[in-house]
């Protein structure tokens, strides 16, 4: 039997935060790099942290009750998340690159400009998987916010085998997670500087991807 929408968000919403913390308390996070946004937090600096889509739930967790704000699509499984992510002390600002594009980039700028911080996953909400998307960057561009990329890798998981073939941690699991240096975008950057912020992004988390994985991160 299927459960209706109006009855599965507020389940989500209420219990969502309880089961989440139960599956994940246990938990043991190993943390290379913090020094890169310890930096910028300690002189009250916003980011933007970006990460791959599929490694975004370790990173959920470990950065839970911070104030971040996540760019949640307006897809009936964004609602899910948004939910749960306020229940964990996150805000959100819906849309897209596709659907609420300006709108969810002018809202993402407004954060910032007042000082929050923001979680976006340059690759969402439908792929490419692993494919830099420049919101992020626009966000940074307008805003002189540094760019911070950060990725999370386990060995004892679930793997979801969707488009972005998503991480789901064991219980108890060790998850390894890399920072990268913080990335600044210029105001006056251009179309193609633009173009080669993307490339070098995308080239870092994936570094940064074989760096968790090949740490015993994943399978």
């Amino acid at each position: 039997m299927r459960i209706p929408e109006r009855l599965t968000l507020p389940l989500v919403e209420s219990l969502g935060p309880y089961l989440f913390h139960g599956l994940y308390w246990g938990l043991r996070f190993e943390v290379e790099g913090s020094e890169h946004q310890q930096r910028t937090w300690e002189a009250g600096q916003p980011v933007v942290f970006i990460t791959w889509h599929g490694r975004i739930l370790p990173l959920l967790y470990l950065y839970r009750n911070r104030g971040l704000v996540m760019l949640v699509s307006r897809h009936r499984d964004g609602e899910y998340l948004a939910r749960l992510g306020v229940r964990l002390g996150y805000d959100a600002v819906r849309g897209s690159s596709t659907h609420g594009g300006f709108e969810s980039l002018r809202d993402l700028v407004r954060k910032v400009r007042a000082g929050r911080s923001l979680a976006i996953t340059p690759d969402g909400p439908q792929g490419p998987r692993e494919k830099f998307k420049p919101g992020a960057l626009q966000v940074a561009r307008l805003t002189g916010a540094p760019i911070i990329p950060v990725m999370a890798g386990c060995r004892r998981a679930w793997w979801v085998e969707g488009w972005d073939r998503f991480l789901v941690p064991k219980p108890f699991a060790r998850i390894r997670v890399a920072i990268g240096k913080p990335h600044y975008v210029t105001r006056e950057a251009g179309v193609r500087e633009l173009a080669d912020h993307a490339r070098r992004l995308e080239v870092e988390l994936q570094n940064l991807k074989a760096t968790v994985d090949h740490s015993g991160g994943t399978r």
